[in-house]
């Protein structure tokens, strides 16, 4: 059940007439009140033939009537609006039920407390089977305000126990970091201007795109402007920045002016400090040594930055931080991916910004690797191999699951939900990259006594998931790839212990693909065998050896690959 107010002015006349008539978009079907102040002193258009709108809207706002009168500053905010909604699969609710429902939520806003004889006036109008309009005007009979700060938050919670007293769809109670729904008017609009989103939806994912872009809000903002979109900057007199609006082109009110929405409004997460906090805590730029030791690739720099994911969780700030970085990641990962994954990594993205967003204050400084890699992506220019962009899409996979599993322990619904949606997208993202690799890697699968050898280092390395790594339709493929890491002098065995050592394999539903991607980027820049590579320094062969040639020459010790060489799922 959802009650979303909406403060309405101080035309209680105007909003009858809405309530009471034909219905602009959706039919209304016979309105009538199912509840109210004082039922037997109101006039019911809906029941009573010779009452009009008129007499009910005087009997609402009488008590505002009496305060204008009394004191000289007017009130002209006075009407309260709540519609309170149904699921679509929700049972049909009586009158009776309606009307019950309706006093429980304006006692928990404040409007009319249970038991006090002095609230504000209000009535619920039903004129559809599965929803109402609460109406009530905000002075009571004492000629006091109702006290309404939070309301919305009580109300929220009202609604769910709602649903629990009356058998309706349960939702997930709200935590104020979700972004404001569109309303019927914008929706309505979008729809009458052919968009296919509303303008504040469609404004989140171009501000949302355009952040790995940008250093500072002032970037940010230029950015925006040279993509199109309007942006009024809001300016102390030192030239300052102190907030920001944008607006969505074409969006024009009813005179013909630009309508614009301040960062706030668009998403909570998308407030001037709130972007300066992650704009700005990314480090300096780096010494050229630094920048020397860096991975080949920004591709390969991004699944690396990833190694910290889980150990940086521990702390709620860090968390945050990192989860929030990954979401700049993941729109980094969609903008430059190939055209044939990129659907699926947009919808990922989009599905994670609801994830980024909780009560916890981030520790922006915590993951500078991680948004740093991800402005390394947007401004590279030249796209990853195949190899490379299915290790990290299987990083951010993993990432998307301890995300995932934090907001759960945290009891964050929302986001745990969103990032469970993230999930999917990621999956499917992941097996489309690795897909061409499983093709070539099958094609050039080991003789059967190589894949027996190996198969008895899957079960020395891994022995837990042995049986379902060897069942595993891509078991081929990996011994492919097993046989050729040997060939350039590694020990299998040690490789598959590292790579299973990484994280846990039991909840991979196809571990072989899992340990082929893991495999790919640890021998990215292998630490060779040294007695292998001697052994083939004296071969007379000038070619390298193929898998076949080399699996069985197994050497008995191999030094350990580095750590910033280890490869997450």
């Amino acid at each position: 059940m959802i009650a979303a107010i909406k403060p309405s002015g101080a035309n209680t006349r105007g909003l009858l007439a809405y309530l009471y008539g034909p219905g602009r978009h959706d039919e209304h079907t016979d309105p009538h009140v199912v509840a109210g102040f004082a039922m037997l002193a109101m006039p019911d258009p809906g029941r009573d033939e010779n009452a009009t709108l008129t007499q009910l809207a005087r009997y609402l706002d009488e008590p505002v009537r009496l305060r204008n009168s009394e004191f000289g500053k007017k009130i002209t905010d006075h009407v309260w609006h709540c519609p309170v909604r149904a699921a679509p699969e929700d049972r049909h609710l009586s009158d009776a039920e309606w009307g019950e429902i309706a006093q429980r939520i304006v006692a928990a806003a404040g409007i009319a407390p249970e038991g006090d004889d002095l609230a504000c006036r209000w009535i619920a109008v039903r004129h559809a089977d599965d929803h109402i309009h609460i109406l009530a005007t905000t002075v009571r009979e004492d000629g006091r305000r109702p006290k309404l700060h939070d309301s919305g938050i009580r109300v929220g919670d009202a609604c769910r126990q709602i649903e629990k007293d009356y058998g309706l769809r349960r939702l997930k109670k709200g935590d104020r970091t979700g972004t404001r729904a569109p309303s019927r008017a914008e929706m309505h609009k979008a729809q009458r201007l052919g968009w296919e989103q509303t303008s504040r939806e469609w404004l989140q994912d171009r501000i949302r795109a355009a952040i790995p872009h940008s250093r500072t809000a002032e970037e940010l903002l230029a950015y925006l402007e040279a993509d199109g979109i309007k942006v009024k900057a809001r300016r102390g007199p030192s030239g300052d920045l102190l907030g920001y609006a944008a607006g969505r082109p074409g969006d024009l009110n009813k005179d013909g002016e630009q309508v614009f929405h301040p960062g706030g409004k668009i998403a909570p997460d998308l407030t001037l400090p709130k972007l300066r906090d992650r704009l700005e805590a990314c480090q300096p730029e780096e010494h050229p040594t630094a920048r020397r030791n860096r991975p080949a690739t920004p591709w390969h720099h991004a699944t690396e930055a990833l190694d910290s994911f889980r150990t940086d969780l521990a702390d709620d700030t860090h968390a945050q931080a990192h989860i929030t970085a990954l979401g700049e990641l993941l729109e980094a990962t969609a903008q430059k991916a190939p055209t044939h994954l990129r659907a699926e990594l947009q919808s990922a993205s989009k599905a994670f910004a609801r994830a980024q967003r909780s009560q916890i204050r981030a520790e922006d400084r915590a993951a500078r690797a991680i948004r740093n890699a991800a402005r390394d992506i947007v401004h590279t220019a030249t796209g990853p191999d195949g190899s490379a962009l299915a290790a990290l899409i299987a990083a951010l996979l993993w990432a998307g699951i301890i995300a995932s599993r934090w907001h759960e322990a945290k009891g964050h619904a929302h986001q745990a939900d969103a990032a469970r949606q993230t999930l999917h997208h990621l999956q499917a993202a992941a097996e489309q990259a690795l897909a061409p690799t499983l093709v070539v890697l099958e094609q050039r699968q080991p003789r059967e006594e190589t894949r027996r050898t190996l198969a008895h280092d899957v079960r020395a390395a891994v022995p837990d998931q042995a049986d379902r790594i060897l069942t595993d339709p891509s078991w081929p493929a990996l011994a492919a790839l097993l046989a050729d890491a040997e060939a350039r002098g590694h020990q299998p065995h040690q490789l598959l212990k590292e790579a299973a050592a990484q994280r846990e394999l039991a909840t991979a539903r196809q571990p072989a693909r899992v340990l082929i991607t893991r495999l790919q980027h640890t021998s990215r820049n292998p630490t060779p065998n040294p007695r292998a590579e001697a052994a083939r320094r004296r071969s007379p062969f000038t070619g390298a050896q193929t898998p076949t040639d080399t699996a069985s020459s197994r050497q008995s010790a191999v030094p350990t690959p580095p750590a910033s060489q280890q490869h997450r799922r």
